[in-house]
């Protein structure tokens, strides 16, 4: 058993040696060496800091952290780009090579150590990451999808079978939608609607359960984490919000069936599953000032970093990308600090006043860290600890 705990702990410090991009972004070249601990990235607006933050980011979940399409990235007129990094595994001392290809028109490759993932589900989990961003408003102010999307990426990362039933699902959700559209309101005639639900019944009902287990221990999380952040003493609460909570996936579609030969598209399933986010019992988007509601986002990321940490037995790689600038001051020196003191991985920050990134570094002494100087897609290493 202590020989257990010991390989649990080294298995939990695994961290990214190094990035080298090529044609990625705004970026021609790129090699950084990075620190265990903290890495900041500091320069103006528009220098490429985020573009050094997507790039880990995709090497830890083969796409980037924004909603684009994988070709975003390529650099203007480039006909591809390469990223490659380095993941060093302290208990065995072995260093995993992990390479993303993206190609202008062909299908995206991701390698381990030179062998070609045939599915990218497959590598998806094998190195946590969660990123705090200046938009993590939307997941409280705009529709489902963004909730939905932090489902999907929590558990994503967590349980290969829900990334495969995941995908299942949504091919079939894709293809049963192009035939309502096909058919233009008429009777299905076919049968083909009839497989396809039967067909989808066992991804979805996976799917849901996944969902409805995730809540209560990412509400214990968010509480316990808004409390350190907010330093406020109202309710905040989760709830999991699906069709397929009080009624069965056959009955469901069954009900829907005139519905979706209407409208021409599915209107019941997990697509449609939300998360509800209250306040004192109150919806938390219509009470919450703003400083409640930034309190609030932040403390939903801390948990599903928590979660990570204790569903995958591994310190996710945090990345905080120019939270300086959407945050007030005491919000921002609470969450750093919660983040430097506690039991974190390895970090990554962006920021535009090197000043400020000096006295965080002052703070964090004892911690290893590297500071970067980031100026029109170029960077250099300016100082770190020895």
């Amino acid at each position: 058993m202590k020989n257990q705990r010991a390989a649990l702990q080294n298995l939990r410090a695994i961290h990214l040696q190094d990035l080298k991009l090529t044609q990625f972004k705004n970026y021609a070249s790129q090699r950084l060496e990075l620190a265990a601990g903290l890495n900041c990235f500091v320069g103006p607006n528009g220098a490429g800091k985020t573009n050094l933050l997507e790039g880990i980011h995709f090497l830890c979940m083969g796409k980037s952290f924004s909603t684009n399409p994988d070709a975003y990235g390529i650099r203007h007129g480039d006909d591809g780009t390469r990223i490659e990094g380095h993941f060093h595994h302290p208990e065995s001392g072995e260093t995993d090579k992990i390479v993303v290809k993206v190609q202008k028109r062909k299908r995206k490759v991701i390698e381990r150590n030179g062998a070609a993932y045939e599915r990218m589900a497959e590598h998806v989990g094998r190195y946590p990451v969660v990123v705090i961003a200046p938009d993590d408003s939307n997941l409280v102010l705009e529709g489902s999808e963004t909730r939905r999307r932090l489902l999907d990426n929590s558990l994503s990362q967590s349980d290969p079978t829900y990334l495969s039933e995941l995908i299942k699902y949504n091919k079939l959700l894709a293809n049963r939608n192009s035939l309502l559209k096909e058919l233009e309101g008429r009777p299905d005639v076919t049968g083909l609607i009839a497989i396809y639900n039967e067909q989808m019944a066992e991804p979805a009902a996976y799917i849901h359960a996944c969902r409805a287990a995730f809540v209560r221990p990412f509400t214990q999380l968010l509480t316990e984490a808004y409390a350190v952040i907010s330093g406020q003493q109202e309710e905040v609460n989760v709830t999991y919000k699906s069709q397929l909570t009080d009624i069965s996936w056959a009955d469901l579609t069954a009900d829907r069936a005139e519905k979706d030969r209407l409208l021409q598209r599915t209107t019941g399933g997990i697509h449609k599953d939300d998360l509800v986010f209250t306040q004192e019992g109150h919806p938390l988007r219509r009470v919450a000032s703003q400083g409640q509601l930034k309190s609030f986002v932040l403390s939903l990321k801390l948990a599903q970093y928590r979660l990570l940490e204790k569903v995958t037995q591994r310190l996710p790689i945090l990345l905080l990308d120019d939270i300086f600038d959407k945050l007030d001051r005491d919000r921002v020196s609470q969450l750093l600090n919660y983040v430097l003191s506690a039991s974190f991985g390895q970090v990554f920050l962006s920021d535009t006043d090197p000043d400020r990134v000096t006295a965080l570094i002052d703070a964090a002494e004892g911690n290893r860290w590297k500071r970067f100087l980031v100026k029109a897609g170029r960077v250099t290493e300016a100082n770190a600890t020895p």
